[in-house]
């Protein structure tokens, strides 16, 4: 029996899922986590074969005496993986440090973390990005933008999302970001305007794509961070030509195999020095599923299952499962403290049958996603966009 350590079953709520295929499919799941046993939920202690508790997942040693307890217990271990973007470098450390080559090792966590790197890559695959520097100093900022003017985009070159990412549109609001940055190193870009699309595939062993699917955000995430504001994304009925071709080509750049990928692009609003209008340019990767819900948004925009059709990647190479009827899958996110017009219970009433999932979204998402999420599937945009007025209205 082949060992696969999942790293944090239970965060996210839905991420035991790919833990329960991979048992169906014959692999001893163990799982290793910081919250208590007896608080995870029924379904997380049935999708692992043991789970070992750490006092704290950032603790490296815990997790490392973790890892190599399993390896006494059970032998070799044949994955350890936790598809969560906030432990990638974490779960390429821990290959690296017990030899486990089935993933991305600590060699590689330049170019699949830091925006600066990922820009090389996604030129060897012939795609576009935004220019860029690195932030040092006064001068060496105002030096950019006087190249490519105002405004521009700051963030952590090695960030989750867009956490702490800033539109900088005058010298004050670049003097307010000089002097309260974090101590991280920042990447600043040139202004892209653009529509947010994403490549969201499972690559097998060859570097094959075996799903394919992307979603759409209308909004600028940036904005809903930074503004507090209500998030929109859908996962849409069908992939356009050219973003399957510039996410298999980043695909096969990057060298990415046995895992779910989640790639996103700019296609642009009007011709700008990165393009002409409807031009894609590459904006970052991301080597784990689409956050949160995303993956059960998949499911229903294309009627499979992705957790099984990831585990049978995994296990057996390539997968039996297809897709069946397609839909628009949408998701509202709204936020707290804005008074709606359209009640819970009122949505509820009026989208009963497309609405699959609803609740709170968990803090540490609601940044990006919200406070309480509605998502519901449609055969037609004209009716997703019906949806979007009325809820968020």
């Amino acid at each position: 029996m082949k060992n696969f350590i999942f790293i944090s079953p239970d965060f996210p709520s839905n991420y035991w899922k790919f833990c329960k295929k991979l048992q169906e499919n014959g692999y001893n799941v163990l799982g290793i986590g910081d919250c208590y046993y007896d608080n995870l939920a029924d379904e997380v202690k049935n999708s692992v074969n043991e789970y070992y508790w750490v006092t704290n997942l950032e603790n490296y040693d815990e997790v490392y005496r973790a890892v190599a307890f399993f390896i006494f217990k059970y032998g070799k271990i044949d994955y350890i993986e936790s598809n969560n973007e906030y432990w990638l470098e974490r779960d390429a450390m821990l290959r690296t440090a017990f030899n486990v080559k089935s993933g991305f090792m600590q060699k590689d966590v330049k170019k699949i973390k830091y925006k600066s790197q990922m820009k090389k890559y996604f030129g060897k695959a012939g795609l576009k990005t935004a220019r860029y520097c690195i932030v040092k100093t006064l001068k060496n900022c105002e030096k950019f933008i006087a190249e490519v003017g105002y405004p521009v985009i700051a963030k952590p070159d090695n960030g989750v999302g867009a956490n702490d990412t800033r539109k900088i549109s005058n010298e004050t609001e670049l003097a307010e970001f000089l002097e309260n940055r974090k101590p991280v190193q920042y990447i600043m870009e040139e202004y892209i305007d653009g529509e947010v699309i994403t490549y969201d595939a499972i690559i097998d062993g060859s570097g094959n794509p075996v799903f394919e699917t992307g979603n759409v955000t209308p909004c600028s995430l940036m904005n809903v961070v930074n503004d507090n504001g209500n998030s929109v994304f859908y996962i849409v009925n069908e992939l356009g030509g050219d973003v399957r071709d510039a996410g298999r080509r980043t695909v096969k750049s990057f060298g990415v195999k046995n895992r779910f990928v989640h790639f996103e692009y700019f296609r642009l609003n009007k011709d700008q020095s990165a393009g002409k209008k409807g031009d894609i340019v590459a904006l970052e990767v991301n080597m784990r599923p689409s956050g949160g819900i995303s993956p059960d948004m998949m499911n229903y925009a294309n009627s499979t299952d992705v957790y099984k059709i990831w585990a049978d990647v995994l296990v057996y190479g390539t997968t039996g499962l297809t897709c069946g009827e397609k839909y628009y899958c949408a998701f509202a996110g709204r936020r707290d403290g804005k008074t709606f017009a359209l009640s819970e219970d009122g949505i509820k009433e009026k989208y009963g049958s497309a609405l699959k999932i609803t609740g709170r979204v968990p803090d540490v998402l609601s940044g990006a996603m919200g406070n309480e999420m509605y998502v519901a599937s449609f055969k037609t945009k004209k009716e997703m966009n019906e949806f979007y007025s009325e809820v968020l209205a």
